[in-house]
Order: structure tokens, then sequence, then C-alpha cells
């Protein structure tokens, strides 16, 4: 079980980021709230990390703390949710506007996010109430969105990197397309206009 890494960020494509630890390179799939928060190339990073082992493919999902990995491993354990489903789920809300809507009863809210269906939402209001019974209440509190992120790229690559990632995360090709449309201004890096767009999504 490889549970967590610390090295150098070599490559950011959301939502996958690419992290050398002595010499080894490892590809990691994070969610678009923690992606946010990464320093930037050639610097230094820790990810708390889960290890998924399928027929096909043996995959990382990284975590910048335990606390979001912890609703991730409650969030895979939800009948019918793998672990695609969860990380498009951590990115499009925060951990505490997730656990609102599950304590709130918001399947409106739910069933906005891709992939997510209206029995899908009932069930993870269903299933993760009780999940939450058993974690501590104050591990998601205070969660908020990061500051909006400084446009590096141009802004024709800003858009068609956060289209690549919104598919990445389960949204349609043309659906990814009308959000980033919605939400581009001249100047915004990728980053900010896959928050943006997350948050319109909703």
């Amino acid at each position: 079980m490889i549970g967590r890494l610390r090295g150098i960020i070599l490559e950011k494509q959301p939502p996958e980021v690419l992290i050398e630890v002595n010499g080894v390179g490892y590809e990691v799939f994070m969610p678009m709230s923690c992606f946010y928060e990464l320093p930037d190339r050639g610097q230094e990073a820790t990810i708390f990390t889960q290890f998924i082992v399928r027929e096909d493919a043996q995959l990382l999902y990284g975590f910048n703390d335990k606390q979001e990995r912890a609703l991730f491993r409650e969030l895979i354990k939800v009948n019918g949710v793998g672990p695609k489903l969860a990380l498009a789920i951590l990115s499009g809300m925060s951990a505490q506007q997730f656990v609102q809507a599950v304590e709130q009863e918001q399947v409106s809210i739910l069933v906005k996010l891709p992939g997510v269906g209206k029995k899908t939402a009932e069930r993870l209001v269903v299933e993760m109430k009780d999940r939450f019974k058993g974690l501590n209440g104050d591990l998601f509190s205070g969660s908020t969105l990061p500051p909006t992120v400084t446009a590096k790229n141009a802004d024709v690559d800003a858009e068609a990197e956060a289209v690549s990632a919104l598919v990445a995360l389960g949204y349609k090709p043309q659906e990814a397309s009308r959000l980033v449309s919605k939400v581009a201004k001249a100047g915004s890096g990728s980053e900010t206009l896959i928050r943006e767009a997350l948050r319109a999504a909703l």
C-alpha cells in the first residue's frame, strides 16, 4: 500500500499530477479541490494517497490531507460509487459542501455532479449520513474553495486544458465546452476556469 508521497512535482495536467520520488515518477489523480493547492512545477509537495488495484490498472489517487482521503475512502464504499465518481464528487464541491449537502439531504444539488443520478444521490445521502457518524465531524469544518489562481497560460490553451480536465472528471465534451465558455474570461488560467466551471455546474 502506498499511503504517502513526498517529492518534486514534474508535471501538472488536471486532474493528474506527476511527482518524482527518489527518481521514480508517480502519476496521481487528484480532486480539483486538492489540485488547486499544489505548489508549482519544480517544487516539493507531500501527497496522501489511496492505491486502487483493478484488473486492468493500478491507480493512485492523491489528497493534500488525511481528512480528504478519509472522505474519499468512505465514498468508494458506497454501492455504485467508484474512484472516478468519487474524484468527480470531490472536484465538484468542497468536503464541507458535500457534508452539508448530505446532512441536509440536498439531492437536487448532488444530482448536478457528473455521473450522479437521482438514485445515486439518494444512496449517497442515506449511506454517507451513517458513515459520517463514525468520522470526526470537525474533520471537514472550515473547508473552503481555494483562492483564485493567477493565470499563467494563453487563453486558448487554458480553455482547452480546462475542457480536457472536465471530461476526465466525467462531463461530456459538449457540456464541458459549454461550462468553460460560460465562465471564460481573458487572462484566466486553466485552474481558475476549471474551478469556475465546476461552481457554475452546481
